[in-house]
């Protein structure tokens, strides 16, 4: 081969990327335990911004409380309790995995229909038993 010959470039394969993989529920499983994980980081700076108020007297609690109390405090709030089950749901999923078991197509399926289910019915229930202590119905 003389120096100015270029050297036949062969098609390289691309690799995969989102818009040929077809969707399928454990991916998007996948995708929602990493951003309920972020939301759990900032669900506990509220946690902990109720913690200092509570700490701090009445009128910093007071503020807290007309915040977490109001239509969009509810929401950010049934939102991280949504969070905190699929999460934890997400994680024995994990662990069972951890364990060399539920690697079969059957079981796989199985699992992720239990975390993608299970986590939207806990939450409803939980805040369908505070309204019901707390007697708002």
């Amino acid at each position: 081969m003389s120096e100015h010959s270029k050297p036949e470039l062969k098609a390289r394969p691309l690799s995969p990327h989102i818009q040929i993989y077809r969707w399928t529920l454990t991916m998007m499983l996948s995708i929602l335990h990493r951003a309920t994980g972020v939301a759990l980081y900032a669900g506990t700076a509220l946690l902990a911004w109720w913690l200092l108020a509570a700490a701090s007297g009445p009128d910093a609690y007071a503020t807290v409380q007309a915040v977490s109390s109001a239509w969009y405090g509810r929401l950010v709030l049934f939102g991280y309790t949504w969070a905190l089950f699929h999460h934890m749901f997400g994680g024995i999923r994990h662990l069972i995995w951890d364990t060399g078991r539920g690697f079969d197509l059957k079981h796989v399926e199985i699992l992720a229909r239990i975390t993608a289910f299970t986590p939207p019915v806990l939450t409803l229930g939980v805040w369908f038993a505070a309204y019901l202590y707390l007697g708002a119905f």
